[in-house]
């Protein structure tokens, strides 16, 4: 098939994808349609992130090892042919019928996203005299973002999976999700934004030690699920009877590599794949304390006008407590799917409540004022 007609094809499934969402929201009442698009858009790219997920977990990475179509075709009913001579070739390979399905709806739902932020788009340019320009100009930060991730997306497919690559790939989607979040919960449309800090807000300082430690062991999850190192320390709380491992830390974390192999081009040894692990499990003491001081320091925060703040609290509490069950039982059980699942839900839902509770903190009250001169 010409590249022409598969951007074609893929632009036209982009639009069928989205349209189903935009009718939704153009038949519901209340609230405005701008600011019901950007909450679709926070919940969608969600769903992205937990799917993109599943398509690794499952192996299905590769189940289409072209981009941006599958075997040069737009879905793969055009490519059983392809995939059959595939499977025959390599039957315990990454390439199934099944698996390429799974990596083109990720791929169809990635294009919906970006669809759906071009409309975004132009909604914003259309209430530029209403709004100013800042949501636009936000709004065109976010459609470079999707695009800068859909170039990680064909790097991912086209370098064969290497690690670092699908971490940042990672990465970016749930920084994706933490601007589009911050950019749903603004009031563009009320003129009341001005007056929404409370007397005690939440410490900046305390949110921006808690966004940077979260990162970090976002970072090290992925390079664990990247690196297909969970069950490198197959026991808990020891890993392999040691209280402390053996590691090479230099090994483990050389960032640039292929799958599977250390900086040497040789198999990557046991003992790396054990550090990386370790990192993991050994970090998520400082999240648990780091985040854990935050959700009782907003409680403390909390009044009866602050209720909002109080339940994304509780709500951080709730899914600290979940990491910890689904990260033990990704060890314990040997990686369920179901566990490995909730626990990347996890992660984008903790990212979600920070963006959420930064509503409440000391550091929007400078924002405030400068969006209120616009």
């Amino acid at each position: 098939m010409p590249t022409f007609v598969l951007f074609l094809e893929l632009a036209a499934i982009a639009i069928i994808f989205a349209c189903l969402p935009l009718a939704y929201l153009w038949t519901r009442p209340g609230y405005s349609f701008f600011q019901k698009l950007n909450w679709v858009l926070v919940f969608m790219t969600f769903d992205l992130i937990v799917f993109g997920a599943f398509t690794r977990l499952t192996d299905s990475g590769l189940g289409c090892p072209d981009w941006p179509g599958c075997y040069g075709a737009s879905n793969p009913f055009h490519a059983l042919g392809e995939i059959a001579q595939a499977e025959t070739a390599m039957p315990t390979g990454p390439v199934t019928v099944i698996k390429a399905w799974i990596e083109m709806i990720h791929r169809y739902l990635a294009m919906t996203v970006g669809a759906l932020i071009l409309v975004q788009v132009g909604v914003a340019f259309s209430k530029l005299k209403s709004l100013g320009k800042f949501p636009l100009f936000y709004s065109l930060g976010l459609l470079l973002l999707v695009c800068i991730q859909g170039a990680f997306g064909a790097w991912t497919v086209t370098l064969k999976l290497q690690p670092i690559i699908v971490t940042i790939h990672l990465m970016l989607a749930l920084f994706l999700l933490a601007c589009l979040t911050v950019y749903a919960q603004q009031t563009w449309e009320q003129s009341a934004s001005v007056h929404t800090l409370r007397i005690r807000p939440l410490p900046a300082q305390l949110l921006l030690v808690a966004f940077v430690v979260l990162t970090i062991q976002i970072f090290l999850g992925a390079w664990v699920s990247t690196n297909y190192a969970v069950l490198a320390c197959p026991d808990f709380p020891t890993c392999l009877g040691s209280v402390w491992p053996e590691t090479n830390w230099g090994e483990g974390f050389t960032l640039w590599r292929q799958l599977g192999l250390n900086a040497q081009g040789e198999f990557i040894s046991p003992t790396a794949l054990q550090t990386i692990h370790w990192a993991h499990r050994l970090f998520a003491l400082t999240v648990l304390i780091v985040l854990g001081a935050l959700s009782l320091k907003a409680l403390q925060l909390a009044t009866p006008v602050l209720s909002g703040l109080s339940r994304y609290a509780k709500l951080l509490l709730a899914i600290l407590l979940l990491q910890i069950i689904t990260g033990i039982s990704n060890v314990v059980f040997q990686w369920p799917l179901l566990a490995a699942l909730l626990h990347t839900a996890g992660s984008a839902a903790l990212v979600f409540c920070l963006v959420r509770m930064s509503y409440w903190s000391s550091w929007r009250q400078p924002i405030q004022k400068k969006m209120a001169k616009l």
